[in-house]
């Protein structure tokens, strides 16, 4: 970065905090969170106050087919390719003010204390939200980056529905969010991404480091598991005449458990959707569905957790006389993020003077997606007590500052400070 740009140079803290607060009266959560989930009109409300805040700030606004936004403060080289930064506004059902915000907000306020000190930059800057990243209502998560990454067809995502039926394309019709743009005309003319978030883990905070220098992501495979049991009275059904599936998940569930620990310490199982029917405290459960979550950052790791699952679910359903089906419905393979990337962003918490310590992300984020098509980083900030998708989660000012810190002097080397 060049020098003239200020090696002590920071954002207003002040405002990033009051921005994330402001946003966080938008879909307010039950216990003091956020319930902003992707195409209500609480995500439709959050929508319009970014774009206020970024037509306040000078950045001509883009939105494509599938809803991404794209904010751009231009640059001194019209053949320049823009330095995008983001994250996504909308959230989990209880979800906290954090998550995927900061990175949203923190990218805005890059651009607002670039014009506040006049700092013009060779390259562009586009602040983004991707649309749909948490895919709690529309499965799979980071869905609306991955069209734009080419991963997904926009066809194939606007067909998918929530609980209730309601199409993703309908949606956003009806939210009034659809674009114009072609969903991913703009990944050839790309020059890098950065995504700032929390770390959504207890890391960074248990080892006193300001900043995560992101250096890979892990990979991601759900498998939706169906055992077909046999509903009948808890109380009159004879122990050993009985198909329970809910016992049969229970068995599974256990060598998930055990699957995960033998490749510790980074692979990771268990599942977090779980549907038991008929639900019923006298009934035992003729049928569950439920959704193994597998992690690791090592794809043959990945890849043997999802063989060995696979052979446990069919052979404890075969030994209890029960029918089983298993579906991949989601996953990515392990990410490397770009090494001139991530080298900015350690650059950058040194010359700041903070704290730092690669990590490797435990959860998908867009970066995922976008890592394929342009190079890119995440840089990441601790969260209290690692936690995150629930309303309780909480970070400091001061991490908010830091990794905001980060992203903009990361963001002015790549984008070239221009003299």
């Amino acid at each position: 970065m060049a020098a003239s740009a200020g090696q002590n140079l920071r954002i207003d803290a002040d405002r990033l905090w009051d921005s994330l607060m402001e946003m966080a009266k938008i879909g307010p959560g039950v216990a003091g969170g956020n319930n902003r989930q992707t195409l209500t009109d609480a995500d439709a409300e959050g929508r319009a106050l970014f774009k206020s805040w970024c037509d306040a700030a000078g950045c001509t606004m883009g939105v494509d087919k599938i809803g991404n936004m794209f904010a751009t403060r231009p640059g001194t080289d019209p053949d320049a390719l823009p330095v995008y930064v983001g994250s996504h506004l909308d959230t989990q059902p209880t979800g906290g003010k954090y998550d995927g915000v900061l990175g949203v907000l923190a990218g805005l306020e890059v651009i607002r204390t670039l014009n506040d000190l006049d700092i013009k930059t060779k390259h562009p800057i586009v602040a983004t939200n991707w649309t749909n990243e948490e895919g709690t209502r529309f499965a799979p998560a980071m869905l609306a980056s991955g069209v734009f990454a080419g991963v997904h067809t926009q066809d194939w995502a606007e067909d998918k529905t929530d609980a209730e039926g309601k199409r993703f394309g309908d949606e956003l019709d009806r939210i009034g969010w659809r674009g114009d743009e072609d969903v991913g005309a703009r990944r050839e003319k790309m020059h890098a991404f950065f995504e700032l978030h929390i770390e959504q883990g207890p890391i960074l905070e248990a080892e006193g480091k300001d900043i995560g220098v992101v250096t890979h992501g892990q990979g991601l495979s759900w498998t939706q598991i169906t055992i077909y049991g046999k509903d009948s009275h808890t109380g009159s059904t004879p122990m050993p005449m009985r198909k329970n599936a809910g016992l049969a998940m229970a068995r599974i569930l256990l060598e998930v458990e055990d699957i995960a620990l033998s490749h510790a310490p980074h692979a990771v199982g268990a599942a977090g959707h779980i549907d038991v029917y008929p639900n019923s405290r006298n009934v035992i459960p003729g049928k569950v569905v439920f959704t193994v979550d597998l992690r690791s950052p090592d794809l043959s790791v990945i890849e043997d957790m999802e063989t060995r699952l696979d052979a446990a679910a069919r052979k404890i359903c075969d030994d209890m006389g029960m029918e089983v089906e298993l579906e991949k419905v989601g996953g990515f393979d392990p990410v490397t993020f770009d090494e001139g990337c991530v080298t900015a962003v350690r650059n950058a918490a040194e010359r700041l003077g903070y704290s730092h310590m690669d990590i490797i992300s435990g959860a998908g984020h867009d970066a995922c997606w976008i890592n394929r098509v342009t190079p890119t980083a995440m840089i990441m900030c601790p969260c209290v007590d690692g936690l995150s998708h629930n309303e309780a989660e909480d970070i400091t000012r001061e991490w908010a500052q830091a990794g905001a810190d980060v992203l903009l002097h990361a963001v002015l080397e790549t984008a070239e400070v221009v003299e």
